[in-house]
C-alpha cells in the first residue's frame, strides 16, 4: 500500500487539513500527517507537542494515520517514514506557484514526487494564519477547526484576549 507523507506545521489543524488527508487516504491509503517548523513563518500559537496532540485527537479513529514530527526537510521526513510521495492541498493560484517550485525542487534534490489535490471549494478559504488571529478575539471557530482545536483555541482566546 502506498504512503503518503503530508508536511506541514499545522498550527493549528483545520478541516481544510482533514480534507487533505481523506483525499490522501482515497488515493494512497496510507498517510503520515508530519508536523514540521517552519523558519520562513513566524511562531505561532502552539508547540510542536501542543500541534501535535490536537491532530492526534482530531484524527482519533482514522484508519491508515500516522502522527509525526520531523526537524528537518520534508524530503527527509518522507524517507524517514517511508513515503513514496508528498501530498498538498492547492486552495488558490498562488498555492499552486509556491506549492509547484518546492516540489520541483524536492524531486531534484531528493526524488520524491509531490502530488496536488485541490482544496474541497467549501473550505479553500480556511488558513491556520487567519484562526490563529480570529481565535484571539474570541470567536467561535467550531465550523473551521475540529472540535478538539476549537476547544483548545478558546483556551487560548481566553488567556490571550487583546485588549
Amino acid at each position: 500500500m502506498p504512503v503518503a507523507c503530508y508536511p506541514g506545521s499545522f498550527d493549528p489543524i483545520h478541516l481544510g487539513h482533514l480534507d487533505v488527508i481523506e483525499q490522501g487516504l482515497e488515493l494512497f491509503g496510507s498517510v503520515v500527517v508530519v508536523t514540521m517548523h517552519n523558519p520562513g513563518k513566524p511562531s505561532g500559537a502552539f508547540a510542536l507537542d501542543e500541534r501535535q496532540a490536537m491532530i492526534r485527537e482530531s484524527l482519533s479513529g482514522w484508519d491508515n494515520v500516522r502522527v509525526e514530527a520531523f526537524p528537518g526537510l520534508a524530503i527527509d521526513a518522507a524517507a524517514a517514514f517511508g513515503a513514496d510521495v508528498i501530498i498538498k492541498g492547492l486552495r488558490s493560484a498562488s498555492d499552486f506557484d509556491v506549492e509547484q517550485q518546492m516540489s520541483l525542487m524536492n524531486h531534484s534534490v531528493g526524488g520524491v514526487r509531490t502530488v496536488f489535490v485541490a482544496a474541497n471549494p467549501a473550505l479553500s478559504f480556511i488558513s491556520s494564519r487567519y484562526i490563529r488571529e480570529i481565535a484571539l478575539y474570541g470567536r467561535d471557530l467550531s465550523g473551521l477547526v475540529p472540535a478538539p482545536v476549537a476547544a483548545r483555541l478558546a483556551q487560548l482566546a481566553a488567556g490571550r484576549r487583546p485588549s
